[in-house]
C-alpha cells in the first residue's frame, strides 16, 4: 500500500504542478476564462477579481503538488485537494454537458483539451485523491523541518515571480494564433483539409393541431399548405475543425473602413502597437518611446496604434508624428496582446517579434538591426 499511495503522490503531484506552471506562464489567460465563466453565471461584477484568483490559484495549485509529492502534513492538504479537485469537476462537468464554454482552461492555451476530456481528466483525479484522502493517515513525510518549510516557500515566491514577470512583459511560451513567427493571414483561414460540421435540420410544423417534426430529407409524401410552419432547429450531430485559428480579427481606420487586408498585405516592415485603451500611456509614453517613433520615421516604417478605445486615441496622438491609428476590438487585442501595451515587429503579414511595452529597449534594437526601407 505505502508504494502504491507513493505513486498516487507522484501523479497527483506532478498533474497538479504541470497545470498550476502552464497557466503561471498567462495569468491573464486564465482570469479571461474565469470572467468566461462569471459572464455565463451572470456574475460579472467579479470581473475585476479574477486577475488575483488567477494568480493565487496557480500559486496553490503548484504549492498542492509540492507538499503531496513531499507527504507533508497531508491531512491538510488531503483535505485541500479534495475540495479543490470537486471544484475544478463542477467546472468542467458544467463546461461538458452545458454546451456554454468551449474549453475549460485547465492547461492553459498551450494544451486546449475539450470540456468531456478535461472532465474525465477531473474525475480520474478525483478518484486518485480520495484513495489519498481515505488513507492519509499512513502517508509520512520522509523530510524533516525546515525543509518542507523552505521547499513550499521556494515554491510561492518562484510561481508569484514568475506571474510577475509575464504580467510585466509577456508569457515565456507564447501558445496563442499571434505568436512570433505566424502569418496573420494564413492563420486567418480555414485549415487546409478541415472537415465542416455535420449537421442535421429539423423542420416543425403544426398539422391537424398537432406538432410534427421531420427532417430535410424525410418531407411527408401530403406537405402541402395545410401544414404550418412552427420552428426549424440546426443540429449539430458531429463536430468538425473547419475554423480559423484567428477569428474575428479586423482592422478599421478613424473613417470605419475595414483595412486589415490593406496593412497585413504590406510586404515592407512596419509596427502594430497593441493597447486595448490608454489608461497606461503615461507609463509607457517616455523618451525610449518617442526614440521609436523617430527611427520608424527614419527608416520610413509605418507606425500603426491598434486600439479599441479609437477616440481618446485620436486626442492623445494628434499632434504626435508618425503614428497612424487602427481600431480592433478589445477582446481581440486581449488575446493577441497579453501585456498592455504590446509591439508586433511586422514583414508583411508575419510578426517576426513580440516585444511588452515595458521592453521598448528590445524594439529600439530590433529597429537599428534593420536596413534602411
Amino acid at each position: 500500500m505505502k508504494k502504491l499511495l507513493l505513486v498516487i503522490r507522484w501523479i497527483i503531484g506532478l498533474l497538479f504542478i504541470f497545470s498550476g506552471l502552464i497557466k503561471a506562464n498567462d495569468p491573464l489567460g486564465l482570469s479571461y476564462k474565469m470572467q468566461e465563466f462569471f459572464s455565463v453565471w451572470h456574475l460579472s461584477a467579479l470581473n475585476d477579481t479574477t486577475l488575483t484568483l488567477s494568480v493565487v490559484m496557480n500559486i496553490f495549485e503548484v504549492l498542492a503538488g509540492v507538499a503531496v509529492i513531499l507527504g507533508w502534513r497531508m491531512k491538510l492538504f488531503s483535505w485541500l485537494l479534495l475540495l479543490l479537485i470537486l471544484f475544478f469537476s463542477f467546472l468542467t462537468g458544467y463546461a461538458a454537458y452545458s454546451g456554454k464554454i468551449k474549453t475549460c482552461g485547465c492547461f492553459g492555451d498551450c494544451l486546449p483539451l475539450t470540456p468531456i476530456a478535461s472532465f474525465s481528466k477531473d474525475i480520474f483525479l478525483l478518484i486518485l485523491i480520495l484513495l489519498l484522502f481515505f488513507y492519509r493517515k499512513k502517508i509520512q513525510s520522509g523530510w524533516k523541518s525546515p525543509g518542507p518549510q523552505v521547499i513550499l516557500l521556494l515554491t510561492v515566491v518562484a510561481v508569484g515571480g514568475l506571474q510577475y514577470y509575464v504580467l510585466k512583459h509577456l508569457p515565456l511560451i507564447d501558445c496563442l494564433p499571434y505568436k512570433a513567427g505566424n502569418n496573420l493571414l494564413e492563420e486567418m483561414k480555414v485549415p487546409s483539409g478541415a472537415i465542416p460540421d455535420s449537421t442535421v435540420i429539423t423542420f416543425q410544423y403544426k398539422k391537424d393541431g398537432k406538432i410534427v417534426s421531420f427532417s430535410a430529407d424525410e418531407f411527408p409524401a401530403d406537405f402541402d399548405s395545410t401544414y404550418e410552419f412552427i420552428d426549424r432547429v440546426d443540429k449539430v450531430v458531429r463536430k468538425g475543425n473547419a475554423t480559423p485559428a484567428i477569428v474575428d480579427f479586423s482592422l478599421h481606420d478613424q473613417e470605419g473602413n475595414d483595412v486589415t487586408n490593406t496593412v497585413l498585405a504590406q510586404q515592407g516592415h512596419y509596427v502594430l502597437l497593441f493597447a486595448k485603451d490608454l489608461s497606461t500611456y503615461n507609463d509607457w509614453s517616455n523618451p525610449t518611446f518617442v526614440s521609436i517613433l523617430q527611427k520608424c520615421q527614419q527608416l520610413k516604417i509605418p507606425f500603426y496604434l491598434v486600439t479599441a478605445d479609437i477616440h481618446n486615441a485620436a486626442t492623445i496622438f494628434a499632434k504626435i508624428p508618425g503614428v497612424q491609428l487602427l481600431q480592433c476590438d478589445g477582446t481581440v487585442i486581449k488575446t493577441a496582446a497579453r501585456v498592455l501595451p504590446t509591439f508586433f515587429m511586422m514583414q508583411g503579414a508575419t510578426v517576426q517579434y513580440k516585444v511588452g511595452g515595458y521592453d521598448q529597449n528590445e524594439v529600439m534594437k530590433i529597429l537599428t538591426g534593420l536596413p534602411g526601407q
